[in-house]
């Protein structure tokens, strides 16, 4: 029942968040004066209340408060380079992402963030934050979301010595002037709300001879200003992060958890150069665009499964190619994600249908045939008689996602009852539910009926018996994979590989595993994740290391599958031992022995990580050094270090895991590289397959959705 009520809450957050806040800003809370109204996301004035609660505090208000400095710096271009407005539209993303309703509380300047967060007027300050000593003191951070060097910006032909240097008090840049008590200049602190361009403008004007800004600001706004220089005389680099109170544990753990999927994803669902076959031979992966789905791709017990994985796994071991499973947001429809390149064809269970031919996607030959049947719960008996479809489904409620066949049937039906004169189906459209979904909502009576594909009823069938079906919607319906139109030689090979199987030893195995053998989808059922609450045993014990880091607890999990597979008493050749993997030595020198105790193993396996990454420089981008990371805890830092510098005599980015220094290490193997490297010969093979499967679980991990809410599929 929680699950319904989330969903519900999902599909209705706009009626669930206006309640909330006119309930929250008349009962809850002490009121307070507003800061800031947000006339973007609300009729009325945000009456603002103090709440210095954690995350469950949040939720039960509904309302997620963003703090960020006002005026002119409030539209100014954020740091990271990223494109304006980008952070405000990250950190609602991640209000929305946990049902809250974001509400932007601004203050009047940086100074001003930090008591307002502590005093309970703000959640989370959501802006352009350096993490420095004295603020940590105050506040917790999230993980970085950017370095940064903060570089002082004088005249280019300074005529006389600097004396005086004028930055925005509260900000970053005057804590690092302050602590460098070795220059001989003043530094004058700016009160009120001033913009970078307007400190700019003060320089070249003569105002004052120098301020401090951050990299990325200084190589967007300087050419603006063809009479100012930068300098990094001053040595300080600065991470970014957004803060919450020191209190807030679980909301930073939150927020951790969706910066990290963020940066991960970006990587893999971002849109590239649509692809032919050559081209995908030439970059040795296969990016298949798919759903969460009990037929097609899933995860059990660590392991990536499904009847499509299975059957593309295979093709692409044949063409000596990597897999990669890439699942878009449950709100992008597959097409359009293929259109934009995120993918190079579409593996989800998908049924021929003449409208998606008209979108543009091409069709292999179907490798199944099902049927569409009308789901009811097992109590149900008002569907019975013999009388034709679409009089006993005449005036019923049937629940589909307007994305999926299903919907296409029904409409369909509905205008062959209006040219009947019955009275229509009512279809009631459930954007982003899955199957699975629908299929348990209908048994608990949310919803009347629902349609399901055979195949998947076939499935859901094994393991419960609290719905049934009660008719079939006309015609058989084919089950195939999908490319653009471009694609022909990719779609050749496609069809020769569907030919060659078709009903061969291989397919029919792999078929009965998913469809026929009762044993086998009752297990992989019973223990296939359908949340990402729970991924393994020890859970409970990496949050408790994780949270005290950077680092996402499922990144953690995923890692530990694949050193030991959740055995506590594993044992390598090599002499690591227990569930991370750690040598006895290395534990050691962290202060940990037993690694045969599982929390004894973790706690040494998030201590070397977090000694790991620090290794790297700081230019490395934040979701590079993961995969970074993760290589040296394989291979050693050392010989990552010499892939690195291998990359870099290949003219291959240094700073860049796939395609580049992954490439390097494979190389790394080979006399000719390794015997002129620092650290020598390395398994180059084995580094780049346990990263690419670690990235490829945590990323399995990310597209069960929370509390059960599984991605549409069809």
């Amino acid at each position: 029942m929680q699950k319904i009520l989330i969903t519900v809450a999902f599909l209705f957050v706009s009626l669930i968040f206006s309640v909330s806040c006119e309930k929250h800003a008349s009962q809850q809370g002490e009121p307070v004066e507003a800061l800031s109204e947000n006339t973007e996301e609300t009729k009325s004035a945000f009456v603002n209340y103090l709440e210095r609660g954690d995350f469950p505090a949040l939720q039960e208000r509904g309302i997620l408060r963003l703090l960020a400095p006002r005026g002119p710096e409030e539209d100014a271009l954020p740091r990271g380079g990223l494109p304006q407005g980008e952070w405000r539209q990250l950190a609602e993303k991640f209000a929305f992402s946990r049902n809250l309703r974001p509400q932007w509380v601004y203050v009047d300047n940086f100074a001003a963030l930090i008591p307002a967060l502590r005093e309970g007027r703000g959640d989370v300050i959501a802006t352009n934050f350096s993490r420095t000593p004295n603020r940590r003191s105050q506040v917790a951070f999230t993980r970085p979301l950017q370095a940064v060097n903060e570089l002082l910006i004088t005249l280019r032909d300074m005529d006389k010595p600097l004396q005086e240097v004028a930055v925005r008090r509260g900000s970053a840049y005057a804590e690092t002037l302050q602590e460098d008590t070795g220059q001989p200049y003043k530094v004058t602190l700016l009160d009120g709300a001033v913009a970078n361009s307007t400190l700019l403008a003060a320089v070249a004007a003569g105002e004052y001879q120098a301020t401090v800004m951050d990299s990325n600001l200084a190589d967007a706004l300087l050419p603006n200003y063809p009479q100012l220089t930068a300098s990094d005389q001053l040595e300080s680099s600065r991470d970014i992060a957004w803060a919450v109170r020191l209190n807030a544990t679980e909301l930073r753990r939150e927020l951790n958890e969706f910066l990290t999927a963020e940066l991960v994803l970006a990587g893999q669902n971002s849109s590239k150069p649509v692809r032919g076959w050559e081209n995908i031979l030439e970059g040795g992966t296969l990016r298949v665009l798919t759903r969460n789905h009990p037929a097609s791709y899933f995860i059990w017990r660590g392991e990536l499964m499904g009847f499509d994985y299975d059957l593309l796994k295979k093709f692409a071991r044949d063409h000596k190619l990597r897999l990669s499973m890439v699942v878009p947001d449950a709100d992008m429809d597959l097409t359009d994600a293929l259109q934009a390149g995120m993918g190079d064809m579409i593996a989800a269970s998908l049924t021929v249908t003449e409208t998606r031919r008209q979108q543009g996607l091409v069709f292999t030959r179907p490798y199944l045939q099902v049927t569409e049947q009308v789901i009811a719960p097992s109590t149900d008996i008002s569907l019975q008689g013999d009388v034709p479809l679409e009089q006993m489904l005449s005036g019923k409620m049937v629940a589909v996602n307007p994305q999926t066949s299903y919907h296409e049937s029904l409409a369909e039906m509905m205008l062959l009852q209006r040219e009947r004169g019955v009275a229509p189906i009512q279809i009631s459209e459930q954007p982003g539910a899955t199957t699975e979904y629908l299929i348990d909502a209908v048994a608990q009576g949310i919803f009347p009926y629902t349609v399901a594909d055979s195949h998947l009823v076939a499935i859901e069938s094994t393991y419960r018996d609290d719905f049934r079906v009660v008719a079939e919607l006309p015609n058989t319906r084919e089950i195939a994979w999908a490319v653009r139109a471009d694609q022909s030689r990719l779609l050749e090979q496609l069809n020769n590989f569907l030919n060659k199987h078709d009903r061969d030893l291989f397919f029919n195995v792999t078929y009965n595993k998913y469809f026929k053998e009762k044993k086998h989808i009752l297990r992989h059922q019973e223990n296939r994740l359908r949340n990402s609450d729970a991924l393994s045993p020890y859970d409970p014990i990496v949050h408790k290391y994780t949270d005290k880091t950077d680092r996402d607890w499922r990144m953690v999990v995923a890692q530990m599958y694949q050193e030991s597979r959740f055995n506590p008493r594993a044992r390598s050749f090599s002499g690591a031992q227990g569930l991370m993997q750690v040598l006895p030595r290395t534990a050691g020198q962290l202060g940990v022995e037993n690694l045969y105790e599982p929390e004894n193993s973790i706690r040494a396996g998030v201590a070397y990580l977090g000694w790991l990454d620090q290794r790297f420089p700081q230019n490395i981008s934040l979701e590079q050094k993961i995969y970074f990371t993760l290589a040296a805890y394989n291979a050693g830092h050392g010989h990552v270090q010499d892939a690195r510098a291998l990359a870099q005599q290949l003219e291959l980015n240094p700073n860049q895991w796939f395609g580049h220094v992954e490439q390097a290490m494979l190389l790394l193997s080979k006399p000719e590289y390794y015997r002129k490297s620092r650290f020598g010969y390395v398994r180059g093979r084995e580094p780049v397959k346990y990263v690419r499967e670690i990235r490829d679980r945590y990323i399995g991990y990310l597209g069960v959705e929370r509390n059960g809410y599984l991605q549409n599929v069809e």
